[in-house]
């Protein structure tokens, strides 16, 4: 299978680490400097988390401003319901901001954090079984 990776800049990259460190995501010292680190999602999915000045290198568009507009928005799939309020309570005492409510859609239920540098992350738990009943 292909890998994926997902590039995100970042203005800290530490205080960033850290903030990924206590959702409990662990990071590929092999690509990991200065510069920038490979955050592991999944066996084929990283982000990496990249220094403003650093991305800014792979690209000649501007940066938006994450705190005022969305570049993109990241879901990721856990296992139950108390997984994703579980992720959820994490994100918010390390520091992050919940800009929505949970939503309980019956097949799914959702919720998501704004990390550190504004970027937006969706935890959802989907039950295959209601979503074939609906």
């Amino acid at each position: 299978m292909a890998q994926i990776y997902i590039n995100l800049p970042v203005k800290h990259l530490q205080q960033s680490v850290e903030f990924f460190t206590k959702l409990g995501f662990a990071f590929e010292p092999k690509f990991t400097d200065k510069n920038a680190t490979c955050m592991i999602i999944d066996q084929n999915i990283f982000v990496m988390l990249l220094v403003e000045d650093f991305f800014k290198s792979f690209t000649t568009k501007q940066l938006c401003n994450t705190k005022t507009e969305t570049e993109v928005l990241i879901a990721l799939p856990y296992e139950c319901r108390e997984k994703v309020d579980e992720i959820i309570n994490k994100a918010v005492k390390a520091g992050a901001k919940t800009p929505t409510l949970p939503k309980d859609l019956g097949f799914m239920y959702q919720h998501g954090f704004e990390d550190l540098d504004g970027h937006l992350w969706e935890v959802f738990y989907m039950d295959e079984t209601a979503m074939a009943a609906a």
